[in-house]
């Protein structure tokens, strides 16, 4: 296991920093993940590592930015230790869709595929099970 797995659990409240899944769902820990990866200069220390849910972790990559839907400019991903979540993300708690309110949240929630049917149907079952909030 990461050996910073305890400290950046803690932090993140055991869930994934980027779509807000709760770990306590799954048969296994979240993954540390690094915000900026270590192929762009990232660091492994605690203020560049968050609380990543397979799906989030895999489809980000070493990728720190993103083009927007109908933008030119290439925007970057939302970062769990400079920006608020609920700055960026909203849940529809009827359809369990993620919506992304600003141009960040909007790259993030397209790359991170947080919409992808599997990602919505669970995050449906979390809300009427009271543990996504």
């Amino acid at each position: 296991m990461n050996p910073y797995y305890v400290m950046i659990a803690q932090r993140a409240n055991h869930r994934c920093e980027y779509c807000q899944a709760p770990e306590v769902v799954f048969n296994f820990p979240f993954e540390v993940e690094h915000i900026i990866p270590i192929s762009k200069q990232g660091a492994t220390h605690e203020a560049n590592l968050a609380l990543a849910c397979r799906s989030c972790n895999l489809r980000k990559g070493n990728r720190i930015s993103g083009v927007g839907v109908g933008f030119d400019t290439e925007v970057r991903f939302f970062h769990p230790r400079q920006d608020q979540w609920n700055e960026h993300f909203q849940v529809d708690v009827e359809s369990g869709q993620m919506i992304g309110i600003t141009l960040i949240g909007a790259v993030t929630v397209a790359y991170l595929e947080m919409n992808s049917p599997t990602q919505v149907t669970a995050r449906q079952l979390w809300i009427r099970l009271g543990l996504f909030s």
